[in-house]
Formats: C-alpha cells, sequence, structure tokens
C-alpha cells in the first residue's frame, strides 16, 4: 500500500509542476514543494522499511529530484519574468 501511496504521489508531483510550468504562481509552487516534500519523506520510508531495494530506490529517486527540481526552476524563473515585465 504504501508503494502505491508513493508512486501516485510522485505521478501528481510531476504532473502537477508540469501545470505549475505553463501557469506560474506563488501557491502553485509552494504546493509542488509539498508534493516533493511527500514523496521524498514516503520514498525514504520504503527505503527504510525494505533495504534490499535501496540502490534502485536511490536511483530513481535522482531521477524524480533532478526532473522535478528542473521544472520547479524554470517555473520560478518564468513567474519572476513575468512579475519583471507587468
Amino acid at each position: 500500500m504504501a508503494v502505491i501511496l508513493h508512486i501516485i504521489i510522485a505521478l501528481t508531483s510531476i504532473i502537477y509542476t508540469g501545470f505549475t510550468l505553463f501557469f506560474p504562481s506563488q501557491s502553485k509552487l509552494k504546493t509542488s514543494y509539498i508534493l516533493v516534500m511527500a514523496t521524498i519523506i514516503s520514498g525514504a520510508y520504503l527505503v527504510f522499511s525494505k533495504p534490499a531495494h535501496m540502490i534502485e530506490a536511490c536511483i530513481m529517486g535522482a531521477f524524480y529530484i533532478a526532473f522535478v527540481t528542473l521544472g520547479i526552476v524554470s517555473s520560478r524563473h518564468k513567474l519572476a519574468s513575468q512579475k519583471t515585465n507587468s
């Protein structure tokens, strides 16, 4: 059950961050941060509860963090440029 919840949170995070990239706002960025933290926390729980799969989890976690961080940074830059142009 924890794996399914973790996957749902991670996929929601990726989709929401993509949505934030196209329609950036401060509140959407905060929600993206919360979803990323929820994914990291649930992933850490899974790693500690099943340490045999730690290498796979760490590799996938690194790809997830890189992908979502790129989306969040891009959203922040887009939001900043919208505020400067206004």
